[in-house]
């Protein structure tokens, strides 16, 4: 496995924050479109910033213990989450973490291109991450941070993945 690259909350935010400048300066997006899980926090800060709608599409790529540097089989959700209406689509911008292979993000395009409720009304989607691997076959539109190798990003909350909820419970007992 690769090296890891460890972000503390400040980076990270620090990084979203460099990503809102870009976006700001070069782009005037329409909807803000976060694949799920990793563009999450992402997404609510970005909306936060830009003053955008959001929609979210959920995609599961990465599974299992000891594969952290694989890509597992891309499955998509069958719908669109979001509260913003059709026309709003007119200029997307697709969000995700980083851009790792670049399959989930070539792939995500490719899909919200033939999703029925909003593709008549896209005129334009770019792409924004805050992390682009050196091997990524994709670049995106929009990234504070090309890196020139391929680590595992440990993002802020990833440890929670590795925590039993007993020992969260353990940690707030009151007494």
């Amino acid at each position: 496995m690769s090296n890891k690259l460890i972000i503390n909350f400040d980076e990270y935010l620090n990084t979203v924050e460099k990503l809102a400048v870009m976006v700001h300066q070069n782009y005037k997006p329409t909807v803000l479109v976060g694949i799920m899980r990793g563009a999450a926090p992402i997404i609510d800060i970005l909306s936060r910033i830009l003053k955008l709608p959001t929609a979210y599409i959920v995609i599961q790529s990465y599974s299992g213990k000891g594969i952290e540097d694989k890509q597992g089989k891309l499955m998509f959700a069958r719908e669109i989450s979001s509260l913003a209406v059709s026309k709003d689509f007119n200029k997307v911008l697709l969000v995700d973490d980083l851009s790792d292979t670049g399959l989930t993000l070539n792939k995500s395009i490719e899909w919200l291109k033939n999703y029925n409720s909003i593709k008549d009304n896209i005129s334009e989607i770019k792409t924004a991450c805050l992390w682009k691997k050196k091997s990524s076959s994709f670049l995106p539109d929009f990234c504070p941070v090309l890196l020139d190798t391929d680590p595992w990003i440990v993002q802020p909350t990833e440890h929670y993945e590795e925590i039993d909820i007993s020992k969260i419970i353990s940690k707030h007992k009151k007494g």
